[in-house]
């Protein structure tokens, strides 16, 4: 008798303990209350929507449109490596790819620079500049590219002509857009990922560069063996964040410069866009919940994949 006594009395300190940290910590456990209401309401219930991608949606009956089963996903993945799916996983991982590697060397390299300078005023200026194109609307920018590669008025078409050469039509050439994508998305992000690696380089103790300095190490030399080993974690967890979204590509970017020009979409087509374009154009809500779902998959095996490797290599710096 004594043992389920001594549960009994277990349990009850368990939760009078718990009374007391509740009552102890009340204005954390409220502050709390408006995320939980937020994520339950956008991120949770929602999530019943994933019955579509089984169903041939039919607006009229909503959740209680007729069951197809695997239609929808088989729909996706016909042809094998010709199927709509392979295409859009494709396009979206290199463009996710080139974006997260070009666009963190060209932020390391920045930050970098910007630390080696001695002239203050122009860092802070230099700064400023690179951070403004982060606060521009994509519909802004979605402008600025039509003016500047319409075939007609576009400034590089008239560039073009003012020099003696033919006008080329940018938006009935697929091949040029990757490069211009690429370049346009690391235009915009580059101040912002300057801002954070240079935080983390003025985090540095400056004593490490004095002592390199004064066992004659060069200005290569420091970034080189001091700067960018201690850069790893932050490199790390940028890219593990960045992994964490690999699947769900740039919306905006893509839809405001590209739109629905149907020439450019085997190169620039990705599982944002079709999701939208099923919705939208075709009224499909059974394959855009479908793709949508394959989407949410792959990302969470990609992320807990690549996390699983860090925690191999370097346990300090895994996510979980």
């Amino acid at each position: 008798m004594a043992e389920p006594n001594i549960a009994m009395t277990k349990a009850l300190k368990q939760k009078k303990r718990r009374f007391a940290d509740l009552r102890e910590h009340k204005t954390y456990y409220i502050m709390l209350i408006p995320l939980v209401v937020f994520f339950t309401l956008f991120n949770y219930l929602p999530m019943a929507g994933l019955y579509n991608a089984f169903t041939d949606y039919d607006f009229s009956k909503g959740l209680f449109s007729p069951f197809v089963g695997l239609r929808n996903f088989e729909f996706l993945f016909k042809g094998g490596w010709d199927s709509i799916v392979w295409k859009l996983t494709r396009n979206t991982l290199l463009y996710n790819v080139a974006f997260i590697v070009l666009g963190n060397i060209c932020q390391i390299a920045m930050a970098v620079l910007l630390r080696e300078l001695t002239f203050k005023k122009f860092m802070k200026t230099s700064q400023t500049l690179m951070f403004m194109p982060y606060f521009v609307s994509m519909v802004v920018v979605g402008s600025i590219v039509y003016n500047l590669f319409n075939y007609k008025y576009g400034v590089f078409n008239n560039v073009f002509t003012s020099l003696g050469f033919e006008r080329f039509d940018f938006y009935q050439s697929p091949e040029v857009w990757p490069f211009i994508i690429v370049i346009i998305e690391i235009w915009k992000g580059l101040g912002y990922g300057t801002v954070i690696y240079l935080a983390s380089i003025m985090g540095i103790d400056e004593s490490v560069y004095e002592a390199a300095y004064v066992d004659g190490a060069s200005k290569w030399q420091r970034i080189r063996f001091i700067t960018l080993p201690l850069l790893k974690p932050t490199v790390i967890i940028l890219v593990l964040f960045a992994i964490g979204g690999i699947m769900r590509g740039q919306f905006d970017l893509f839809w405001n410069i590209i739109g629905n020009n149907g020439l450019l979409l085997n190169a620039t087509d990705i599982i944002d866009t079709y999701v939208y374009r099923s919705l939208t154009v075709n009224f499909s809500l059974g394959l855009g919940t479908a793709a949508g779902l394959y989407q949410s998959m792959f990302g969470l095996v990609l992320v807990v994949t690549v996390n699983a490797i860090v925690r191999k290599v370097d346990r300090e710096n895994s996510l979980f």
